[in-house]
């Protein structure tokens, strides 16, 4: 059995009175992506911040690969992009890479060879010997993931990688953190954006409110949620479907995203009495589909339990 890349054990960090995590224990499997999900504020950042050795946890045991030793004995296994990008704005593209290619081990020759080839792979080669400055705020998004990934790190953490970026530039970083999972790496994924983790992520794990909401692989978290989901797609007519949706009887919670529905049937309703009551108004379908639940259904629902709680035990601050 493979040592897991990260394993957390109870951590717990305060700032003051406030509990940014509290309590979370999760372990990262070696190889795949793995999705940190929650909103915002819910302490994802933080917890990376622990796992980086940024900051320290008061309570709890945090280790990697198999060793509760981090910081600068793992510096050369692994590879971190923050959420808050920090580059050097003087230095030029290549000398930066160099700078942080050469700090976790390289030498000259082979971080030179190393980052270009990097910044030909994400497309900004010909911006070699200019200043960071001089850059986009989305090319230097692109140079800060090169930074990441220059000494081809085993556990690579990305906070929110994908922020800012526009969609061609998003899919050119989205399809390197597939090939890099591809190949046998760790991949830490925290991002608010379900959707990329339901396309993305081997395993996740949703936090909230700086607690674990659940842990485990996408496939058995959808299975766990139970229930029967339909999603619907209309041709027109749509807006009449409001009364049937709010039908307690019949459906047990939707989203509506104007032309299309994904829905949960109430215990005890039929996809049958659906369709018939759909047909009855002439409401004009274009898909009518019994489906898995969605990442963002899950995460609605759990994140909204976890809200419930915290107001009712009060918990919950302005």
């Amino acid at each position: 059995m493979s040592v897991a890349a990260i394993n957390l054990d109870r951590i717990t960090k305060r700032f003051a009175d406030h509990v940014a995590v509290n309590g979370v224990s999760l372990s990262v499997p070696s190889g795949g992506v793995f999705g940190l999900l929650g909103p915002n504020g819910a302490g994802k950042s933080t917890t990376i911040r622990m796992i980086m050795d940024i900051l320290k946890p008061d309570e709890g045991t945090i280790s990697l690969f198999g060793s509760a030793s981090r910081g600068r004995n793992f510096s050369h296994r692994v590879g971190y992009l923050p959420e808050e990008r920090g580059l050097y704005k003087k230095m030029r593209v290549f000398d930066h890479l160099l700078f942080l290619a050469e700090i976790r081990g390289l030498s000259r020759a082979d971080a030179k060879g190393r980052a270009h080839a990097w910044l030909d792979r994400l497309g900004i080669g010909e911006w070699t010997g200019k200043k960071v400055e001089d850059l986009s705020k989305g090319m230097q998004q692109k140079v800060q993931f090169a930074g990441a990934l220059v000494h081809d790190p085993d556990l690579l953490i990305l906070d929110e990688p994908f922020a800012g970026l526009d969609p061609v530039n998003a899919q050119v970083m989205k399809d390197i953190v597939v090939d890099v999972a591809k190949e046998g790496k760790t991949v830490v994924l925290s991002t608010h954006v379900m959707e990329q983790a339901e396309r993305m992520c081997d395993q996740i794990a949703i936090i909230a409110r700086g607690k674990l909401v659940l842990h485990g692989s996408v496939a058995q978290v959808k299975s766990d949620f139970g229930g029967s989901h339909i999603a619907l797609g209309f041709n027109h007519g749509g807006e009449r479907a409001d009364s049937i949706l709010s039908d307690r009887q019949l459906v047990d919670k939707f989203d509506h995203y104007g032309a299309t529905v994904e829905l949960q049937l109430a215990p005890g309703a039929s996809s049958d009495e659906l369709l018939h009551r759909l047909v009855n108004e002439n409401i004009s379908l274009r898909r009518f589909e019994i489906v898995e639940p969605s990442l963002n259904t899950i995460f609605i629902a759990k994140v909204g339990e976890e809200a419930s709680v915290a107001t009712r035990t009060g918990e919950a601050h302005e």
